[in-house]
């Protein structure tokens, strides 16, 4: 438990943590770019199922 607390204090921990966060974000709007790219390729029909199938592979 002590040591919880003490990352919590660490300030280390937590530039860490808002650096994994940005990645995040940065990652998830690239992959929506990849997606609607590939899926603007496809036919008209086929670019909902597409972009569906995909938000929903590339997620964790």
């Amino acid at each position: 438990m002590d040591h919880i607390i003490a990352l919590t204090a660490d300030p280390t921990a937590w530039a860490a943590l808002a650096v994994l966060v940005v990645m995040e974000v940065v990652l998830g709007i690239d992959n929506l770019i990849f997606i609607a790219i590939l899926t603007s390729k496809l036919p008209q029909h086929q670019q909902t199922k597409a972009r569906r199938t995909g938000l929903a592979l590339s997620s964790d």
